[in-house]
């Protein structure tokens, strides 16, 4: 755990402030609780949800997945609770991670919705600390806003640095959050609200991302070799000296070895970055960035996958993605005028059918998976079913072979006493049944 007696970059700790100004208690605001609100889950009492609120607040996958199906209108997917949530607030403050990820085809969602205190969806996923949660919002929802602040004047970014949320925070800076925003009350950043509420873990990680702020693994311009392999080896190799020698010996049987964390650049944090570039030799990778020479950095916006879909033509996917087979993805995700004719079938309600043409429409887009991926597997890349033939062998199976009888000449096994005596027994018990039979 990394302390401000340790890194000087830390700082001294919390500061003490004469006074809170709007009249709120500071302490109050630190909590991890203290902005969202209790929500328990709603009982179903063995009944299905109606309403796409219900679902999503039950974590209730099948029946969102049937209230999407049969179209949903504007104000079903606005229906709000007492404190001005929907229903994909709920699911971002509980992790129903399912929840959000059907949510993502909702035609009519509002992503930078804000609640009675100016919370978004995004802010209550920071704040709760559902990582895979956050993920999903700034990799698949377009047009995520994270700069957006509450009542308080707080971003998402400084929500998950004052509750300590490590992996939150470093998947909001490396997505575009400005880590310099301050909140509109004292004025504060993250770095600083990590400082005052003694989140010395979360301040140390954002000390290391500001260190080493692009991840240049996933360039095609890294080189995948460690820099001063040859330093050491050289070193290694060199002949010493007796000094040196005996120095080296009296450290190895006096010195202690004491666990310490990962040198900078040294063996471990190599092996972390040829494990996952895209030119690693050690592990293949099934796909490649549309961009290898931007890639993700520190308080640089990405977009999302529908925006790269819309920013990239469907040929330049194809092309860029590593083709194994040509397999069909018609039979995986159905084509917009198939889901056109199921809707004017099924559905009498234009805003309802609409809402359908928009779910297959988006759920075409967001797959993201070129149709020379779609059926491959990890054991035949070519998507084929083998056709595997059973045939008798014709000859026969051969007998076991007795063992052979110890030759003369070689040690044989000693034999136990107790063995003898229950071979003896057995001999004494039949020779008794031959002599009853005559």
């Amino acid at each position: 755990m990394a302390t401000a007696a340790e890194d000087p970059h830390l700082g001294a700790g919390p500061d003490e402030e004469d006074g809170s100004p709007s009249g709120w208690d500071s302490e109050s605001i630190l909590s991890d609780d203290s902005v969202l609100p209790d929500y328990t889950p709603e009982t179903s009492d063995g009944r299905t949800a109606s309403t796409l609120y219900q679902a999503c607040a039950r974590n209730d996958l099948a029946s969102l997945r049937r209230i999407l199906e049969r179209g949903v209108t504007r104000e079903e997917v606005m229906d709000l609770d007492i404190n001005n949530w929907n229903g994909l607030m709920v699911a971002c403050c509980k992790g129903f991670i399912d929840i959000v990820y059907w949510l993502n085809t909702c035609p009519y969602i509002n992503i930078n919705h804000q609640d009675n205190e100016g919370n978004t969806a995004l802010m209550i996923a920071s704040q709760a600390g559902h990582v895979n949660t956050v993920m999903y919002l700034l990799n698949y929802y377009p047009g995520i806003d994270t700069e957006i602040k509450d009542c308080r004047g707080f971003t998402a970014l400084i929500k998950a640095a004052m509750t300590g949320r490590d992996d939150v925070v470093a998947a909001l800076v490396m997505a575009g959050a400005d880590i310099h925003a301050t909140d509109t009350t004292r004025g504060k950043c993250a770095q600083d609200w990590a400082l005052k509420t003694g989140r010395y873990e979360t301040l140390h990680r954002l000390c290391r991302l500001k260190i080493r702020p692009k991840a240049e693994q996933f360039c095609e311009s890294y080189i995948p070799e460690w820099p001063e392999l040859k330093e050491r080896v050289a070193k290694a190799i060199a002949e010493k000296s007796t000094r040196e020698k005996i120095t080296h010996h009296i450290k190895n049987t006096f010195g202690f070895r004491l666990p310490h964390d990962p040198e900078d650049n040294g063996v471990l944090d190599h092996m972390v970055r040829i494990t996952t570039s895209i030119h690693s030799p050690l592990i293949s990778t099934g796909c490649r960035p549309l961009c290898p020479t931007s890639p993700p950095e520190l308080g640089k916006r990405r977009l999302a996958v529908p925006e790269l879909m819309k920013k990239h033509s469907e040929r330049e996917l194809e092309e860029s993605s590593v083709c194994h087979s040509n397999g069909s993805v018609s039979h995986i995700i159905p084509s917009i005028d198939s889901a056109e004719s199921i809707a004017t079938t099924c559905c009498a309600d234009t805003e309802r059918r609409g809402s359908i043409l928009s779910l297959a429409s988006t759920k075409v887009a967001s797959k993201f998976i070129p149709r020379s991926m779609a059926r491959r597997n990890s054991v035949f890349p070519s998507g084929c079913i083998p056709q595997i033939n059973i045939n008798r062998s014709t000859e026969a199976t051969p007998k076991k072979e007795k063992k052979k009888k110890a030759e003369k000449g070689y040690l044989e096994p000693p034999k136990w006493r107790y063995k003898e005596i229950k071979e003896e027994k057995k001999e004494k018990k039949e020779r008794e049944r031959t002599k009853a039979k005559k």
